[in-house]
């Protein structure tokens, strides 16, 4: 299927910004949303924004409420990008009620990462691009500023392209193909259902925060039984932040846990497709964005380049 990317954004351009997964209070968007202003487009709020609802987890609104307001978002034509707040969890609720009618006609980029990874895992599954890219708000570690430069970046058209140092468990090897994924625990959640990345002849992109080692080796352990590493092309390992028992280690506070790395090495070690550790995408500071759907090339060496194309 051909991939199909939003148009490019014109000053002045609406953006949406919804809660479809956890609670947020305004404080913690005003950064955010003064920059998208700062950048000449105009934020416009969703119905629910910083509605909260409890039910063993703080949501922004119920399931109606979180619904009603990604549909608009996604509809409504006079909206031409759609931003996420944040992440945390409940979008697994959403998919089964999106509705893509007005946006099949009218499509726009969705930019968020974390629990947002269903939506645009979603969304890829109907042939459209997303943005994997740092959300409203800002969380505890900070954004740096070029994370959201490049964002815009991207809703203005501009081209992609990173270079890297190379990293210690890094595999050599070229690749070309589509970028798919996200964090790791929903690419793990959607195994097996009809929301599940389709992974043949994939690049794959994983990413993680906060998950004990035996239950990071549980989810890669999950992708090999079901096949994901002899289907894929290539690897890109992001941000695995307070992995283990950071509080009994500080050492596990780092952005990019060697030991996580290690773990994850050991486990792909029998495969031969290059593999990128340390890339500069996730719960860090340092949050680049990433084009999931579309084609790139991946070349590992003694440094590393992944060029986006469409």
């Amino acid at each position: 299927m051909k991939k199909i990317f939003p148009i490019s954004l014109k000053k002045a351009d609406k953006i949406a910004v919804i809660s479809p997964a956890g609670a947020v209070d305004p404080a913690q968007l005003e950064k955010g949303l003064q920059l998208i202003k700062s950048k000449g487009f105009e934020p416009v709020l969703g119905e629910n924004l910083y509605t909260k609802f409890s039910n063993g987890y703080n949501y922004a609104g119920t399931e109606e409420q979180r619904t009603k307001d990604i549909n608009w978002a996604l509809n409504d034509p006079e909206i031409s990008a759609i931003w996420a707040s944040r992440g945390g969890y409940g979008c697994q609720h959403l998919v089964e009620n999106l509705n893509l009618k007005g946006f099949a006609k009218n499509p726009k980029w969705y930019i968020g990462y974390s629990d947002n990874t269903v939506i645009q895992s979603y969304l890829l599954k109907k042939g459209f691009a997303s943005i994997h890219g740092q959300t409203i708000k800002t969380s505890s570690f900070g954004v740096t500023d070029e994370s959201y430069d490049l964002t815009f970046d991207i809703l203005q058209g501009k081209s992609l392209k990173y270079n890297l140092n190379s990293n210690q468990f890094n595999k050599t090897g070229n690749c070309e193909g589509e970028l798919v994924g996200g964090n790791l625990a929903l690419i793990y959640a959607l195994l097996g259902t009809k929301y599940s990345f389709n992974f043949k002849d994939k690049i794959l992109f994983i990413e993680d925060i906060g998950e004990n080692f035996y239950a990071l080796d549980r989810m890669i352990m999950s992708l090999e039984l079901a096949g994901v590493f002899n289907k894929i092309k290539g690897l890109i390992v992001g941000g695995m932040t307070n992995m283990g028992d950071e509080k009994d280690n500080k050492q596990y506070e780092e952005s990019f846990d060697e030991f996580a790395y290690k773990l994850i090495s050991d486990r792909i070690s029998k495969y031969d497709f290059p593999t990128v550790f340390g890339f500069p995408n996730g719960h860090i500071h340092d949050n680049r964005p990433l084009i999931i759907g579309s084609e790139v090339s991946l070349k590992v060496g003694k440094t590393v380049s992944l060029n986006f194309k469409k």
